[in-house]
């Protein structure tokens, strides 16, 4: 029962904390929709890299893929951690600075719909008003897995309550990214992306001493048939009745190990395609101080998905190995990452480790509501519906929609026995493939319109539900994760339609043409302005916060 006070104390001075972060940044964020939404452009590298990678990874990090690893061995979460740390290096590489420098040319865009819709000179807000409901459908999935790792958390660690935890959890999320909007969500994303780091560190360590160190720990893992094979997957055996996995003589029982076939690698591997469709990381490069900056972010970033990717993966390897039989069903695997804490840890310290679980859904859930309320408030309100809104009321539709989206993820939460890992891959692949391959014909090719935008974004979409549903239980080379399928069938009808319709208009061609330039173009040739809007005289734009123009950035 002491114990179990000084966790909760833990947690509780931590709550606080990132309450009180969402409070200190209110008055600033509410100085306008651009501060709210996009921190007003003025967010570092360092915040803008572990911001992003901790919204990336969500519980998932220190739930999902450590449990994984404990119930079937290496081979699943080993390929899926390569296909992201190499998505997270090219979406670093090859969008970035592109994204940030278009972003400002087509006409000061500051959410990805709103990237699009401009990009490809939408008036009508056709792009925007389609990628907006792409957001809020799949954030929604999202963000109720975020509450499903709260509800988990708090029930592994205290036996409270699953949905009375996962409730009020959803609650504190809730609340600081109502008041703080982008600007919180920043900052505790990056205080949380230094936690996580910190929680899987601690535990892989004390893990990897307690199971008798590596030689003993590498052995006793090689004793279950393909448990740390990349060409194998182990298989427990099950009890059909209670669905738990046999237990004899002290040992979890496992039968001959299944095969893992190419078309499986390269499932797991199309994870990483994932990334150059996913809001809640493309935002962060439209927010960044300057493009210079952004090499410093992709070396970050990218460390610290390749180290945590490793850490959490070997976690739920040698927890088999320290605690072959605690976790018999996939289910209470994906705790493993809690109870070695419990097991390793001091109360106090175990609390500010295990926070790293809340961190992650914390940062996840409120960067998915924010983007998703961005979407709502800026594309479909003031973009399609009332044009001459004022910030005031794009930011009260922003704030209702959050509502919306808190309760329809407790609604998606409430099931206990949801995985973790099935929820997110289904929403990722539905991002994934909706803005991934629209985001890099955006950035690289001169050639896409409207036409071809709607088509990509549509067919990204409908493939992944058909493809998910209908055609993936068909098995054999059909089971491979929808992501790929979709990502290329979006791809083909964004290049296909364009060819088949309109060519693109001289100013929008121009403004492909040279949105890399430095200094940033402000005018055709002929002197007519490059954007409907003239973007307050671009080139000699200058923030009063920053003191830096445009151009610089």
């Amino acid at each position: 029962m002491a114990n179990d006070f000084w966790i909760l104390l833990a947690m509780v001075i931590y709550f606080t904390a990132m309450l009180s972060i969402g409070f200190i940044y209110s008055k600033r964020s509410n100085s306008s929709s651009k501060e709210y939404f996009a921190g007003g452009r003025g967010v570092g590298p360092w915040l803008t890299a572990l911001s992003a990678e901790a919204s990336d990874m969500s519980g998932w990090l220190l739930m999902g893929l450590p449990g994984l690893a404990y119930f079937t061995g290496a081979a699943d979460p080993m390929w899926t951690s390569i296909g992201l740390a190499l998505g997270t290096y090219l979406n670093w590489k090859l969008v970035a600075r592109r994204l940030r420098r278009y972003s400002v040319v087509a006409g000061d865009a500051i959410t990805i719909p709103d990237f699009f819709a401009k990009r490809f000179h939408d008036k009508r807000g056709v792009i925007s008003t389609i990628a907006a409901l792409i957001i809020l459908v799949f954030f929604c999935v999202y963000v109720g897995s975020c509450f499903v790792t709260v509800g988990k958390l708090f029930h592994a660690l205290f036996g409270f309550d699953y949905h009375l935890m996962m409730i009020i959890g959803a609650l504190v999320v809730f609340v600081y990214t109502i008041v703080g909007g982008y600007l919180s969500v920043v900052m505790t994303d990056f205080i949380q992306g230094v936690l996580m780091f910190s929680a899987l560190a601690v535990v892989f360590i004390g893990t990897v001493a307690s199971a008798g160190g590596i030689g003993n720990t590498v052995a006793f893992l090689r004793a279950i048939p393909g448990f740390i094979s990349g060409t194998q997957v182990a298989v427990p055996q099950l009890d059909p009745t209670s669905g738990q996995q046999l237990v004899e003589a002290g040992k979890a029982v496992f039968g001959a190990p299944a095969d893992y076939g190419i078309i499986t690698i390269v499932s797991m591997l199309a994870w990483g395609l994932g990334y150059f469709g996913m809001p809640q990381v493309l935002v962060r490069f439209l927010s960044i101080r300057s493009v210079e900056e952004v090499r410093k972010s992709r070396i970050i970033a990218t460390s610290w998905c390749v180290l945590s990717l490793a850490s959490a993966v070997c976690i739920g390897l040698v927890g088999r190995a320290m605690m072959p039989t605690h976790l018999l069903t996939s289910g209470d695997a994906e705790t493993i990452f809690i109870v070695l804490a419990q097991t390793l840890l001091p109360s106090f310290i175990c609390g500010v480790v295990v926070s790293g679980i809340f961190a992650a859904s914390m940062s996840s859930s409120s960067s998915y509501m924010i983007i998703g309320a961005s979407a709502m408030g800026e594309n479909i309100f003031r973009g399609l519906l009332h044009r001459k809104a004022t910030d005031r009321q794009v930011m009260i539709v922003a704030r209702l929609t959050l509502i919306v989206m808190f309760l329809f993820g407790i609604l998606v939460a409430y099931d206990q026995n949801s995985s973790i890992f099935q929820v997110v891959s289904y929403a990722w692949a539905g991002l994934g493939a909706s803005f991934g391959p629209l985001m890099l014909c955006a950035l690289y090719w001169r050639r896409a319109n409207k036409a071809g935008a709607v088509a990509g974004m549509i067919s990204g979409t409908a493939a992944v539900l058909v493809w998910h549903n209908l055609i993936k239980p068909l098995g054999g080379v059909f089971a491979i994760y929808e992501l790929l399928p979709a990502f290329l069938i979006s791809l083909a009808c964004i290049i296909v339609v364009s060819l088949l319709t309109a060519r693109p208009s001289d100013r929008m061609l121009y403004e492909f043409d040279h949105y890399m330039d430095d200094p940033l173009p402000g005018t055709l040739p002929s002197g007519t302005l490059l954007v409907d809007e003239p973007m307050q005289a671009m080139e000699s734009e200058v923030n009063p916060r920053r003191g830096d123009t445009v151009h610089d950035a």
